[in-house]
Order: structure tokens, then sequence, then C-alpha cells
């Protein structure tokens, strides 16, 4: 008897097996087995400024939100406030900017957000608490800077480390031939042996604090930007930084280069590098 109380389980166990895989693809048990789309990235963009202001901020906005949303698979908060006119930081500005960053900014907000991008920003921002942020690259956010990100927080040391590196000058515009550091990485591969802009002038950062030896370069110059002396710069570069990762690239100054398919293909690379969505990036 009980024998055959076995053979009877079994088979009533196939007959299940074999029914849920006949309804796999529809009604209520399909939903319960199919796969669901991951959900987008959440990436908090900063173009705020206490500082000099770029011309081409409102093109980086443009562009980095449509990468989000026709290529890059994550969502797009922009934190911005236009200065008034004639640039000068007003009283009622810098608590603006104070008010907004505190909102977007602070511990418990920065939980919702997959990356942090500072695009061109600058000047001293008035992060709701600046170890909070860095402790949350460390412990997996993801920051990408870009531009004018390196001449943000100078008085704050542990941005700059995190960073890997500071602004300390630059000198007039000039076109460049730069070298592809890592063809294979996704902010360069798209790229050839060297990039040169198209042939469009570029503001060139010169660095101080260039933490080399902790950095993964991504482009270099072999030599001065504007002297054409022999020597070594750093132009893009990306790290791992605890549990997080960071990537910068110091161009992007032009509206010009802004609107390239090469530069913006770098930035897209960049980011989903930084925020580990590229799968050949792991």
């Amino acid at each position: 008897m009980m024998a055959r109380f076995k053979v009877l389980t079994r088979h009533l166990a196939v007959l299940v097996i074999a029914s849920m895989a006949m309804l796999g693809g529809t009604g209520l048990i399909g939903a319960a087995v199919a796969q669901t789309p991951a959900a987008p990235k959440k990436v908090l963009l900063v173009t705020t400024t206490l500082g000099f202001r770029h011309d081409s901020i409102a093109t980086a906005e443009q562009v980095i939100t449509a990468l989000g949303k026709d290529a890059g698979g994550f969502d797009v908060e922009v934190a911005s406030i236009q200065p008034p006119k004639g640039g000068a930081a007003t009283p009622a500005y810098v608590e603006a900017v104070r008010d907004l960053l505190a909102a977007k900014m602070n511990p418990a907000a920065l939980r919702g957000y997959d990356a942090v991008v500072f695009a061109n920003t600058t000047g001293e921002l008035p992060l709701p608490d600046r170890d909070a942020f860095i402790r949350w690259i460390r412990d997996g956010g993801a920051f990408i800077g870009i531009h004018s990100a390196s001449d943000t927080l100078h008085g704050y040391a542990p941005y700059r480390e995190m960073l890997g590196a500071e602004f300390e000058t630059h000198h007039e515009q000039v076109t460049i031939d730069a070298l592809n550091a890592d063809p294979a990485h996704p902010a360069t591969r798209h790229l050839g042996a060297t990039w040169d802009l198209e042939g469009r002038k570029e503001e060139i950062y010169l660095f101080k604090h260039y933490r080399r030896a902790e950095l993964h370069e991504l482009v270099v110059l072999d030599k001065h930007p504007n002297t054409r002396a022999p020597g070594h710069f750093g132009l893009s570069w990306c790290r791992e930084f605890g549990k997080g990762r960071v990537f910068y690239t110091a161009l992007g100054h032009n509206d010009d280069v802004w609107r390239q398919q090469g530069f913006q293909r770098h930035v897209l690379g960049g980011m989903r590098w930084a925020m580990r969505t590229d799968g050949a990036a792991q």
C-alpha cells in the first residue's frame, strides 16, 4: 500500500511540474516566475556653484539627463540654482544653495541615490555633512566628477583625497592629442589610441596633489598642454574607493565638447563603470 502511495505521489508531482512549465509564459504562474526588469539607478546631478559658473552647465544638465533616459538606464535628478545676474554670490543665493544641498545631500537623502555627479561645480559648497558624503561613497556609492569638480571644496582635504587630485591652474585653451591609457575601459574603449576632441580647443586643467599611484588613468597627455614640454598630465581617471567607485574627467569646459558624441560616450561609460552597470567593467 505504501509503495503504491509513493508511486501516485511521484506521478502527481510530475503532473504539477509539467503544468507549471506549460503555463509559465502566461497568467499568474508566469507572472510569478518571470524576471522583473531592474529598476533604473537613481543619480543626483549637482551643478550648483559658489565660484566661477561655466556657460556649459545647462548643456551638461541636458546631456546627462538624456544619456540616462536614452542609453544609460538611470534617472537623473538635478540639484541646481541659477545665480543672480552678474554672478555675484549674494547672501540670499548662498542660503538658497545651502537649503538645496541640505535637502538633497543629507545622509538620509543620499541613501536614495546610487550615484552623485558633480558637473562643473565650483567653490566651497555648503554640504550638510561633508564627512557623511565621503562615507557614503566609501560604503558603496558612485561619485562622478566632471571638469571643475576638482575646483570644488578646496578647503576639505578628504574630498580631494577621494577625487585623486585638486585643480591648480589652467592657461589658454588649446587643441590636444590625448593618449588613451586604457582602451578596454567603458569610458575610453570607443576611442582610438589618441583623442583630439575633433580638433576643437578645450581648457586643460593642471593639478596639484595628484595621487597618481592610487588612480587608474584613462586619458593622459605626454606633454604640457600649452608649452608642449614633455611630461605626464592626467585628464581622466577612475578608482576604487572603499566599496565605492570614483570616475573623473577634467574635460567639459566648453559647450561644444559636451555636444560631441565621443565626449558623451566617455561620460556615460564612466558613469556606468562607477555604478557597476556595465557588465564588462566589473
